[in-house]
């Protein structure tokens, strides 16, 4: 079965990350074309980008880029949950892709992104560009969350209904996306 990992992009103490991550896995859940599974970076704890080769050599010097390197090489997709930090993405996430290559490609990516102003939409106009470079392939809907709209008091995630059917279209993009892909995936 097509397994499609969640990806939680940040590892800052206090983060509401994580109950948007447990929001997609439940709506995730109810669907019998694939397992999804929550991959949370912090669980990871990966340095900052500490290989001495470039990670298209596949060649990993570390303990931790190995396991990560499994981790990612394990999944058939991608469902990215991340917030907007100064109009990107969190530095953890982008050091979590760069730290590994082969491991995304062929693979489909779809986004969820929070924030105060626009949802996150910047931080996943640049996550689509990052995705693109380790050629994970970007289906075309995103799911956008305001901290002041889905969120009481900032803290206590609460998403509009009109978020559970963006993401439900979401899902399936990614899940049929991941299917077409698989001939073209790189297993080692």
């Amino acid at each position: 079965m097509t397994t499609i990992g969640i990806i939680l992009g940040t590892t800052r103490p206090g983060r509401v990350g994580p109950q948007i991550a447990s929001w997609v896995e439940k709506t995730a859940g109810a669907r019998d074309d694939a397992a999804f599974e929550v991959v949370d970076i912090a669980d990871h704890d990966l340095p900052l980008f500490d290989e001495p080769r470039s990670p298209r050599l596949g060649d990993y010097e570390h303990a931790h880029t190995r396991a990560w390197a499994a981790t990612i090489d394990a999944l058939d997709g991608f469902v990215f949950v991340t917030p907007e930090y100064n109009r990107s993405i969190p530095a953890a996430l982008k050091n979590a892709i760069d730290f590994v290559y082969h491991e995304w490609n062929h693979k489909a990516a779809g986004f969820v992104g929070y924030g105060s102003n626009v949802g996150g939409a910047r931080a996943l106009d640049h996550l689509r560009h990052i995705a693109g470079a380790v050629q994970l392939t970007a289906v075309h809907t995103q799911v956008h969350l305001s901290l002041q709209s889905d969120f009481e008091a900032y803290t206590t995630f609460a998403p509009a209904e009109r978020h559970e059917r963006a993401l439900g279209q979401l899902l399936d993009e990614v899940v049929t996306l991941t299917s077409a892909l698989a001939p073209m995936r790189r297993r080692g």
